[in-house]
């Protein structure tokens, strides 16, 4: 019979033999761990780990397995190297310390046998250590030989030939030094560290030579771009990454030192001649960058690229600019570095061709940057013209109103040239782009974002070469008018098209241009009176017809809707501008212009009917309300056309509230114009009782409001009455502040409490909120006095002591001060 244990005795043998069996899974990736770091680590097999006798007979014996995680065993070649390092540091100085201080102790016999036997047994143990597998003892005693071989060096010129000169035998030993580093590091080629020391001693004879002979700086750019050549060889043909990155670094060095050097005796000849020895190195110096951009990484064989199509450039234009004025040599540069995009075919490979095209665009850029100057003076220039209004053109040229008539033009005066060559060679890349790609093949592959920004950047080169070009020949004054506005046209007529056409960024970019184009012609302008009048003129009807041409009835872009606004805003300036002028030719006062100036929100708001539910509207339109702002700000220095003022834009605002989409706030805006020109209509003419004016309008107002909320229960209380309430109660308080009585403030206070009390009791909002303000404020004129006075008897502490505990009450009752707050806003919202 089978025998069946209980369920509870069962569950505790189930659980002996799972704990079990985690405790083998334990032991068994612990030694698993310790033979994965046995095989990985080198040198002698290491001491396994204490173990425990086997539980029985022909069972494998295990590690037993730790109950905490074994630290990380310490990595041999790790500590290896340490020591080593160590030790040959130990010897190099104690090398150094005996050739210093106990050479003097020994005769030359001596000197000679101690230096030799050193430096042959460190030079020959490393090859026996090399066969017996200890690379990282080799590598020690080698890097001690090379620094004994240098001591022999020192040894022998103090000895031997201590009356030749330093710079010169310092030359030859670095010479034979890099030859015998180089020679024993191929034979013993495992060694790391002698072949780039000898890249790096390879690098100081040509040097030292050249400055022992104090050569000029021709000769050390000779030295220095030979050394290159060196290192350009080395790091193309050597395979060890240790001498090719050396080399690397030393062909960066001299190459680059060396081209610095020529580049600057190019500059400086003073003929063709005296530039052609310089040119002959910096092409050298270009041969050699390409030739290392060959093996190169893609980087830095972009960089060589780079670097040797400036050299190029560089000895073409030394030459041909040698003895040419500054300003001049620009083009020329200019132009041999557009000719460098005809190495992009070369079998240069693609990094090389690309850093040529990086290097062309370089060039392109830095004569940009030389032209930059003369665009800035002739951009900042015109705001002169502020503070000489209508003073007259002056004769001697557009230079003198810029300001800038006693600046170098005659450097500057290639500046139009070199911007008009950039735009051309951009525009005709943007028009030819397909030809280009396919002619530039899959070395260059450019994306279409690359013709976006050459089209934009040829239409800025383009406007910045016109617009220089009028100071840079010096044309009067009308005649650089004249052109600034002929060009601001056509750029605006190139941001049009391109807009209708789609493409954005040349639009972009050309509307931009002939905003700064136009702001400057209109500062130009302001020098004659005629001229403002035509300029001012001429932009107001580019500008409406610009915006009009992008009103495309398929819908425009969103680029083009922003256009058309800033466009249709600017023809609203310039109408203000031709206002205030006629106001000025006329001989008015500011105040006396201030309603010409009406003239353009009375259009705009025509307009914006017109041009209902287009997005222009709105923007014209705010643009004639801050047109018309600017009338009353120019109206307040007499105050009788101030009302004057005032109420035409309350006529105004009434008349936009006619239309439905308008009425929410030109609505208000009308009242309250209106109310603000009968206060000030009433200050003008000095009434001191304002209330015999006030409520003959203030009562029939009252009436219609309450026939209005008879007919429509749900309108504002403000649409009904708060118009009529402010025209009374806002002059009264006004009066009543200034009256020294106490009728007026007394029969004001019973007139507003009345009024907050029916507002509170009608829920009426208007009445709740005029009323009670009103009162406040009256309340608070009549006790001022005493309160001043409570405030001076005081000491002074009270003040601040009062202050805290007033915070500290709010601050304990905060969210109760909240709710209520919350509750009083609620309160009224719900008013009508």
């Amino acid at each position: 019979m089978e025998h069946v244990l209980p369920p509870a005795e069962e569950l505790v043998i189930l659980d002996h033999e799972l704990a079990r069996l985690d405790l083998r899974r334990s032991q068994l990736l612990t030694r698993r761990t310790w033979l994965l770091s046995v095989l990985q680590a080198p040198g002698p097999m290491p001491a396994a780990p204490h173990t425990r006798p086997p539980a029985r007979a022909g069972a494998p014996a295990f590690p037993a397995p730790p109950f905490t995680a074994p630290s990380p065993p310490v990595r041999t070649r790790s500590a290896q190297n340490v020591l080593l390092t160590l030790g040959g540091l130990l010897l190099t100085i104690a090398a150094i310390a005996f050739t210093l201080v106990s050479w003097g102790q020994m005769g030359i016999g001596g000197r000679s046998a101690v230096l030799t036997a050193v430096t042959v047994a460190a030079l020959t143990a490393p090859a026996v250590l090399l066969r017996r597998g200890l690379s990282a003892t080799a590598e020690a005693l080698g890097a001690l030989a090379s620094v004994l071989m240098v001591l022999d060096a020192v040894a022998l010129y103090l000895v031997a030939v201590p009356d030749v000169g330093g710079l010169g035998y310092a030359a030859a030993a670095s010479a034979v030094l890099a030859v015998l580093w180089g020679a024993y590091g191929l034979l013993l080629d495992r060694l790391r560290l002698p072949l780039p020391l000898a890249v790096v001693s390879a690098q100081l004879p040509l040097l030292l030579w050249a400055w022992a002979a104090e050569a000029d700086a021709l000769v050390f750019s000779v030295a220095l771009l030979a050394t290159a050549a060196a290192d350009c060889a080395i790091a193309v043909w050597c395979k060890g990454v240790g001498v090719r990155a050396t080399a690397g670094a030393g062909l960066w060095v001299t190459g680059g030192t060396g081209l610095l050097l020529a580049l600057v005796k190019s500059l400086s000849a003073g003929g063709p001649a005296g530039a052609s020895a310089p040119a002959a190195l910096l092409l050298a110096g270009a041969v050699i960058a390409l030739a290392g951009a060959r093996r190169a990484p893609v980087a830095l064989a972009v960089a060589g690229g780079v670097v040797a199509g400036l050299a190029a450039v560089a000895a073409v234009g030394g030459v041909l600019t040698a003895g040419m004025s500054g300003g001049w040599a620009v083009p020329v540069y200019l132009v041999s570095g557009g000719l460098l995009l005809l190495g992009v075919r070369a079998p240069l490979g693609r990094p090389a061709a690309q850093g040529l095209a990086w290097a062309a665009g370089a060039v392109a850029a830095a004569s940009v940057l030389f032209s930059a100057a003369p665009v800035a003076v002739v951009l900042v220039g015109p705001v002169s013209q502020l503070g000489r209004l209508w003073s007259g053109a002056p004769h001697e040229g557009v230079r003198s109103s810029l300001g800038a008539a006693g600046l170098p033009w005659q450097e500057m005066a290639a500046a139009p040239v070199v911007l008009l060559m950039v735009a051309a060679a951009l525009g005709a890349v943007y028009r030819s782009w397909e030809a280009m790609a396919r002619w530039a093949g899959p070395a260059l592959s450019p994306g279409p974002v690359w013709r976006a920004v050459a089209g934009a950047s040829a239409v800025v080169a383009g406007w910045a070469g016109l617009t220089v070009l009028p100071p840079a020949l010096n044309v009067s004054h009308t005649e650089a008018v004249s052109l600034q506005s002929v060009l601001v046209a056509g750029v605006l007529t190139l941001a049009v098209g391109a807009l209708r056409a789609g493409m954005t960024g040349v639009a972009v970019t050309a509307w931009a241009c002939a905003s700064v184009g136009a702001v400057g012609v209109a500062l130009l302008s302001l020098a004659s009176e005629p001229a403002t009048y035509a300029v001012f003129g001429a932009l107001l009807l580019m500008c409406a017809a610009a915006a009009a041409a992008l009103d495309a009835p398929g819908g425009p872009s969103r680029a083009a809707v922003t256009v058309q606004a800033v466009l249709a805003c600017a023809a609203v300036v310039c109408a203000a501008v031709l206002s205030a002028a006629f106001g000025a030719s006329m001989g008015l006062a500011v105040y006396e212009a201030a309603p010409v100036l009406l003239l353009v929100p009375a259009v705009t708001a025509g307009l914006g009917a017109r041009l209902k539910g287009r997005p222009v509207a709105l923007p014209l339109e705010l643009t004639g309300g801050a047109v018309g702002l600017a009338a009353v700000v120019a109206a307040l220095g007499d105050p009788p056309f101030l009302a004057l003022v005032l109420a035409l834009c309350g006529v105004l605002a009434a008349g936009t509230a006619l239309r439905p989409e308008r009425r929410a706030v030109a609505g208000y805006l009308a009242t309250g114009l209106f109310v603000l020109a009968s206060w000030v209509r009433l200050s003008a003419s000095g009434v001191s009782s304002p209330e015999a004016y006030t409520l003959p309008v203030t009562v029939p107002a009252l009436v219609i409001g309450v026939l209005r909320r008879r007919r429509d229960p749900s309108a504002s209380s403000w649409t009904a009455y708060g118009a009529g309430l402010a025209v009374t109660l806002v002059p009264a308080l006004i009066a009543a502040w200034g009256d020294p009585h106490w009728l007026r403030p007394l029969s004001l206070g019973v007139a507003a409490l009345v009024i907050t009390l029916l507002g509170a009791r009608l829920r009426l909002q208007a009445l709740l909120v005029l009323g009670g303000a009103v009162l406040a404020l009256d309340a608070l004129h009549e006790l001022a006095p005493y309160v001043v006075q409570v405030v001076g008897a005081m000491p002074r502490w009270v003040a601040p002591a009062l202050a805290g505990v007033l915070l500290l009450a709010v601050g304990a009752t905060y969210e109760k001060r909240l709710r209520d707050a919350r509750r009083l806003r609620n309160a009224l919202g719900r008013m009508r």
